[in-house]
């Protein structure tokens, strides 16, 4: 039987394989097969621990790929706020 900190660890593992890795809760869910009350205690474990950030978009990265990852999105903001006044 696993527990929680088995899944925890295997989580962590799989944003540490695949950098740029996003995925959002219902991902997250099905990915360790857990239902969505322990998944989303994980996620909040983890974003506590500044191991994952959240994303505009919902989605959870890990924190160092999510840094670089906010002025990505931040100009994808600016350009279809750009786009949307021409």
């Amino acid at each position: 039987m696993r527990t929680i900190e088995d899944v925890l660890s295997g989580l962590r593992a799989e944003f540490l394989e695949m950098p740029g890795l996003r995925l959002n809760p219902e991902q997250v869910q099905r990915l360790c097969h857990v239902e969505r009350t322990i998944c989303q205690m994980m996620l909040d474990v983890l974003v506590e621990e500044k191991f994952l950030c959240v994303k505009l978009d919902g989605r959870y990265a890990h924190i160092t790929t999510g840094r670089a990852g906010q002025r990505d999105e931040a100009r994808q903001v600016v350009r279809k706020s750009s786009v949307m006044y021409r």
